[in-house]
C-alpha cells in the first residue's frame, strides 16, 4: 500500500506512513503534482495505484446528497482516506492518520473503499469504512 498525501495536508503524514511500513508513500508536491486541480489529480492517482489521503472528502468521495466525487468515478482504485475535523492543525492530522494506520493494521485492503477518520467534539476518533463507489 502506498499513500499519496494531498497538498492540503502536512508532508509529515507521508513520513509517518513510511515509518509504519509503507515506504513508497509520498506527498502530492513531492510527486510534482502541487497545484494540480483535483479533477486532474485523479488520473495521476488512478494510474499510480495510490491510496489518497485528503481532508477534501466532498471532492473525492462525494456529498451526502448523492453528488459523486472524483474517486467514485474510478472503476477500480486503491482506496481513499478522508481525515475530518474542525480547525485541523498538523497535530490533529497526525492523530487522525495514526488512527487510520492502526485500523489498517488489521485489514489493509482498501480497494474500492473509503476509510474516514473523524475527530469528534469529545476528542475521540471515529473510524468508518465503506465501499466507494457504493454497492
Amino acid at each position: 500500500m502506498k499513500f499519496l498525501i494531498d497538498e492540503c495536508l502536512s508532508p509529515k503524514l507521508a513520513l509517518c506512513a513510511r515509518e509504519h511500513g509503507h515506504p513508497a508513500s509520498s506527498h502530492v508536491t513531492w510527486e510534482g503534482q502541487g497545484g494540480v486541480q483535483d479533477w486532474n489529480l485523479i488520473a495521476f492517482i488512478g494510474a499510480g495505484d495510490w491510496t489518497l489521503v485528503t481532508k477534501n472528502a466532498y471532492d473525492f468521495r462525494g456529498k451526502a446528497d448523492g453528488a459523486s466525487g472524483h474517486h467514485s468515478r474510478l472503476a477500480i482504485h486503491a482506496g481513499l482516506v478522508c481525515l475530518n475535523g474542525d480547525d485541523m492543525d498538523r497535530a490533529m492530522q497526525i492523530a487522525l492518520f495514526a488512527a487510520v494506520l492502526d485500523d489498517l493494521s488489521d485489514d489493509d485492503d482498501l480497494v474500492n473503499q473509503c476509510l474516514e477518520a473523524t475527530m469528534l467534539e469529545t476528542n475521540e476518533i471515529m473510524i468508518e469504512r465503506y465501499d466507494l463507489p457504493a454497492g
